[in-house]
């Protein structure tokens, strides 16, 4: 782990003095400054795995070091065939020669194995990581990120910020080993050809400044679009019934190819950069082995070398060179790497708006709700407020009913209700206290909700209506289901209640899902039950069905939001939601009496 550290801290520094400067130097110096504390992070990150890194980085430079001495004993089989032949020298240069490639080979497969282990497990790390950070955000942060760039961050930016160390480390400890190795031969065969081939340095780096600039700004670019190209997919799947009921399947098609052809395009003019600076590379290199061969021909019949080690010369430059080339190609990488794991940190490091620090856990509770003058606009839209002085009680055993036209508020007091957000000004409080003071865990156990568009997740009705309650008892799910009114169609299925929803989801109706969606709720024996518009979009048979699950409910708070005034005419309390505030308040019968809005809406209906 400390031989990764330090030679991706030396990479670091490397690629950082060939980035070229950009034209705020205060703002460079801060890029600089946030690259290497996201190494530096990205380090920690690996600590666990430091076994796996030190057995790659050991065959690492096992394997650079047996590619080293291969030139020269190449070199030594030359002379030995050129000269007085011996039986003896040849047999053992060449043995020497096929130990050193054997031990390359080997070292070699073994880097690699140790290496990939270390990334498929770095990566899975990271990965549970930010989905544990990702989950645990308030329901504004989703709001204002697309769903592809969250996926794009889960699927391919972890596996970028994977390769950071292990990128970093086998290219820096690789060339630093063969960089020194090949020198030192070079060196002892002919300091003044080694001289001229280090000429070349200054060159190849003028070349790389330029290229890797313009290789950053290129793969920033790429990473965005290919970010677009995600969300664009993931909206038409998540959409598909709305695309084909508007047969717009050619338009998504379309919008999609027009996002490919920009990745394309981008990718088409990354290679192209890359072809321009290796062939200017090539040419380079050739231009110093046309030197390097014109002036070794004279060392040699000047007695200063010979034919073995012009050869071994020769490799020894082309193995220096090739490092370099690496060493380049894998800037581009190494940028990619480095861009993924500065916006995995973003929302690693993102702390939600919305605190969970609550310790209360009291043994015995009421369920009594209030809001206390509440003030609230969606994050999205802070200029329009939902709620203004809004002020209402539901009581114990009590069902209140928030009716009002679209827009009005009703389902944001819901979210509200449920901590999605936190309101502007006011409270809610629960037997009196803030919400906020409750355990996090706690409180959801008090407070179940169920919504008009139940989601059923892609396992078995048990696990479904067990959800957030591992420790629940088949029993307990039963009884849970019975007082929902679905414990006999459930039983009627062929596996009952291991009955798998991703199979079995589409033979179930509105009606079943909805009183699913309710033992999920009655499981948890809550305090509070909300339900929001459940009955806005079943027919008059499965809302029956719908009201008998409700019977079962009637020792709760009950807060009801419902489009059909006529599902509500037995609530305790009606609440009539008008321009963010209560308009209205009373029996049906009392707010039939005043003739107010409820009445008006009633008499439009009916």
């Amino acid at each position: 782990w400390l031989m990764g550290a330090g030679a991706s801290l030396a990479a670091a520094r490397f690629w950082e003095l060939t980035v070229p400067d950009g034209d705020d130097g205060d703002g460079d110096e801060q890029q600089k400054l946030e690259s290497r504390k996201l190494f530096v992070r990205v380090l920690g990150l690996y600590r666990p795995f430091y076994r796996l890194l030190a057995g790659g980085f050991l065959f690492l430079a096992s394997a650079v070091a047996c590619e080293t001495f291969i030139p020269h004993y190449t070199g030594r089989v030359i002379d030995i065939l050129s000269q007085d032949y011996q039986q003896s020298q040849f047999t053992s240069a060449v043995l020497w020669m096929g130990l050193f490639s054997l031990g390359s080979s080997v070292s070699a497969g073994c880097r690699g194995g140790f290496l990939l282990c270390a990334i498929s497990a770095f990566t899975r790390r990271i990965k549970h990581q930010l989905f544990a950070a990702l989950t645990k955000q308030e329901a504004g942060f989703f709001e204002s990120v697309k769903t592809g760039q969250l996926t794009s961050r889960l699927s391919e930016d972890t596996v970028l910020m994977a390769r950071t160390v292990c990128l970093n480390a086998n290219v820096m400890l690789r060339t630093f080993i063969q960089t020194v190795g090949t020198i030192y031969f070079m060196m002892s065969l002919s300091w003044k050809l080694t001289c001229l081939v280090l000429m070349e340095t200054p060159l190849t780096a003028a070349l790389q400044r330029v290229y890797s600039a313009y290789d950053l700004r290129l793969s920033l670019v790429l990473q965005n679009s290919m970010a677009e190209a995600s969300e664009a997919v993931t909206e038409a799947v998540s959409g598909i019934r709305v695309v084909q009921s508007f047969n717009a399947g050619k338009h998504e098609a379309r919008r999609y190819g027009n996002l490919l052809m920009k990745i394309n395009t981008l990718k088409i003019r990354q290679g192209a950069a890359t072809a321009v600076y290796g062939l200017a590379r090539r040419l380079i290199g050739l231009a110093m082995q046309v030197l390097m061969l014109y002036y070794g021909r004279q060392f040699i019949q000047d007695g200063q070398m010979t034919t073995g080690s012009l050869v071994s010369f020769i490799l020894y430059q082309s193995q220096l060179g090739l490092g370099i080339m690496i060493l380049a190609s894998s800037f581009g990488r190494m940028l990619s790497s480095v861009g993924g794991a500065r916006k995995v940190f973003e929302y690693l490091d993102r702390q939600p708006r919305i605190s969970t620090d609550g310790k209360l856990r009291p043994d015995a509770m009421n369920g009594c709700v209030s809001f206390h003058h509440v003030h609230f606009a969606y994050p999205t839209c802070p200029e329009n407020p939902v709620l203004q002085d809004f002020c209402l009680e539901l009581r114990p055993g009590q069902m209140t009913a928030l009716v009002g036209a679209s827009g009005e508020g009703k389902s944001t007091c819901v979210s509200l209700l449920q901590r999605l957000y936190e309101p502007q000004q006011g409270q809610i409080r629960l037997d009196g206290r803030p919400l906020s003071s409750y355990e996090h865990r706690f409180l959801h156990d008090q407070i179940a909700v169920v919504n008009q568009d139940p989601v059923l997740f892609s396992t078995s009705i048990r696990d479904n209506i067990a959800y957030g309650r591992p420790d629940c008892s088949l029993e307990q799910v039963q009884e849970a289901a019975r007082q929902a009114n679905a414990h006999d169609f459930i039983s009627n299925l062929e596996n009952g209640y291991q009955t798998e929803l991703g199979e079995a989801d589409s033979l179930l109706s509105k009606s079943e899902r909805q009183r699913i969606a309710i033992a999920r709720a009655l499981v948890r024996r809550p305090l509070v039950l909300v339900l929001d518009e459940v009955t806005s979009s079943l027919d008059a048979h499965a809302e029956n069905q719908v009201q008998q699950a409700l019977a079962a409910c009637s020792s709760r708070t009950l807060l009801v939001i419902a489009h059909r005034l006529r599902t509500i005419e037995g609530a305790d309390q009606i609440v009539v939601v008008s321009r963010g505030g209560v308009a209205e308040q009373g029996t049906h019968q009392q707010l039939m009496g005043r003739r107010g809005l409820y009445y008006r809406q009633r008499e439009r209906l009916f």
